[in-house]
């Protein structure tokens, strides 16, 4: 593998004749799909400065970024970043699996957790670099709501439908 070009967080490398990104400051990225107690599902919604408009996401973020953690557990790095983006805890946390994110493009997984019985416990927002919004939606309005916000011009985060699926397949609607 060669080095093209290496900044603080993304590395662009060839390996034969394809040319793809590698995160340089993280060991991995989990995505939660997050059930409150009251069978809602709970968003996120940011501005993405490089779709330059608000993005529908499910909380998610970065394993082993932060100095003194490099050794957190994909586990550990999923239940902070629910907290810290949500202020939400889960009582169950099951690893649901892991996925390509852009694999022509990057060498990015994202390993996804099924997050239940989650309770409120602190604001949420995310840190100082992130100004965060959170949606709380009703498991049975998720469809139309999403709906809803495509056709006011925001993008959907394609995690979001993959979590759903995921939702679906171990956690049927009751």
């Amino acid at each position: 593998m060669q080095s093209l070009y290496r900044g603080r967080y993304l590395e662009m490398v060839k390996t034969g004749h394809w040319e793809y990104v590698r995160r340089c400051n993280a060991r991995a990225v989990i995505c939660i799909i997050a059930l409150t107690t009251d069978d809602e599902l709970i968003f996120v919604e940011q501005f993405r400065p490089p779709v330059d408009r608000p993005v529908i996401e499910m909380p998610a973020g970065l394993v082993g970024d932060l100095p003194g953690e490099e050794k957190e557990t994909l586990e550990e790095a999923a239940r902070r970043e629910l907290w810290e983006e949500t202020g939400y805890e889960a009582s169950l946390f099951e690893n649901v699996g892991e996925y390509a994110t852009s694999a022509g493009l990057c060498d990015e997984t994202v390993t996804m957790f099924l997050a239940k019985q989650c309770q409120r416990t602190g604001s949420g927002g995310g840190d100082e670099s992130e100004s965060i919004q959170i949606h709380l939606i009703l498991r049975t309005q998720v469809v139309s709501w999403l709906e809803d916000r495509k056709k006011k011009g925001q993008l959907i985060d394609a995690r979001v439908l993959t979590g759903l699926w995921l939702l679906d397949q171990h956690s049927p609607p009751a």
